[in-house]
């Protein structure tokens, strides 16, 4: 009798790597406008479809086509447009400030700005959102004033948050946006729980959650999952699959032989898997899992096909893991130029009007930075005084933290 083959394991790898031409293919993208828009009762098994096909609002010429074309006027849309101009702006500005050490680190949120920017502007402000440290565009869309988050990233003395918080890494609850954690995936049953406590006390405002492709293989997703199906709690799950978790490609977390969206379906939960560049399918995604989850119909499960364009942070080189001009060849192509095209089509812009936004929202960032760096930056060896350390951890202080504090003099 033959010896059976020895058994082996199969290590996921990308499409592309430096040096190479990325097949997009393993993307399974569908035309614009052709994926059925269900009732927003539908089941969550009667999702499944739509877990393994990709809604698409704008074709390749820029106009809305099929059913999932969003009710949303054209001020919204030119709203949306800033917002997502803002973010990039801010993001360039940043990038450059990290690289004259007034900051630690800085994560751009490049490529992805449509996701939080639309999504924002679908939900209301009062709803909230437990972001990852790459929806920036979720502030800008809510006019979030530049100086206190600029302040925070440097963690000088305006900062909101006293320095104790990693830059990028916002608390600011007037704005529904949830304290970011640097441990991945607690925001996702954070968010099912705020939920669940939401429809307890009556309520009428739901959660949205938020995490990156790779963070989905963390325990605390499903787990997540998990209590949104059985309580069937008030919370759009996001899923940002824009292709990279550091250099670790998305089919290391499993998004090779499936889609991420497939596992809302697997677990209980309607689910749908978007274009994350096209504003206006995000848009209507939001609105319809929105109204899901406000009508006591359950949670909804978001994938959101996109692309990280730049580093995952100031400390990332991508040339060392994939193609260099990757981003360029992405079949979604750019989510701003994108509604450019749109609202150009609809005659509601201009290429003299993007210019002039563009240059308008420059000099607000760069007003808004001077502003902050009036205050300090690690650039000028600016330090917190270490009494601050001693404050905001109990309401009476323990004698051996007072002892402590005598000892420093302070």
């Amino acid at each position: 009798m033959p010896h059976p083959e020895p058994l082996r394991l199969h290590v996921p790898e990308p499409t592309g790597r430096p040096g190479q031409t990325t097949d997009f293919s393993y993307l399974r993208l569908s035309p614009a406008g052709e994926v059925r828009r269900p009732p927003v009762d539908v089941t969550p098994v009667d999702t499944r479809d739509m877990a393994y096909s990709l809604i698409r609002v704008l074709d390749e010429q820029g106009d809305a086509v099929g059913p999932w074309v969003p009710d949303i006027n054209i001020e919204t849309l030119r709203a949306g447009m800033r917002a997502m101009m803002k973010t990039r702006v801010f993001d360039s500005r940043m990038l450059i400030a990290q690289r004259q050490k007034k900051m630690s680190f800085y994560m751009q949120s490049l490529g992805e700005e449509a996701i939080g920017a639309a999504q924002a502007m679908a939900l209301n402000r009062d709803d909230m959102c437990f972001p990852t440290y790459r929806q920036q565009s979720i502030l800008m869309a809510r006019d979030v004033p530049l100086h206190g988050l600029i302040c925070q990233l440097m963690s000088n003395e305006g900062d909101p948050l006293k320095g104790r918080q990693l830059p990028v890494m916002y608390s600011i609850r007037e704005a529904g946006f949830f304290s970011i954690s640097g441990n991945l995936a607690t925001q996702y049953i954070q968010a099912v729980g705020w939920a669940m406590a939401s429809a307890i006390k009556n309520d009428t405002k739901i959660a949205s959650a938020w995490i990156g492709d790779g963070a989905t293989a963390e325990a605390d997703f499903d787990t997540a999952l998990t209590f949104a199906h059985v309580y069937h709690a008030p919370v759009i799950l996001n899923v940002v699959n824009n292709q990279w978790a550091i250099s670790t490609f998305q089919a290391i977390a499993g998004g090779e032989n499936t889609t991420f969206a497939a596992r809302g379906v697997g677990c209980g939960i309607a689910a749908l898997r978007v274009d994350g560049n096209d504003f206006l399918a995000v848009y209507a995604a939001s609105k319809w899992a929105a109204e899901r989850a406000r009508s006591n119909l359950g949670p909804t499960l978001i994938e959101w096909v996109t692309y990280r364009a730049g580093p995952h942070s100031t400390s990332d080189d991508p040339s060392k893991y994939r193609p260099l001009d990757d981003a360029t060849h992405f079949p979604l192509g750019d989510p701003i130029a994108r509604l450019k095209q749109y609202l150009i089509n609809q005659g509601a812009w201009s290429e003299q009007e993007h210019e002039d936004t563009q240059k308008e929202l420059e000099a607000m960032v760069i007003a808004a930075q001077k502003e902050a760096e009036k205050f300090g930056s690690l650039a000028d060896n600016h330090v917190f005084s270490p009494a601050e350390m001693f404050e905001d951890i109990y309401e009476h202080m323990p004698e051996h933290l007072r002892q402590q504090r005598q000892q420093l003099g302070i």
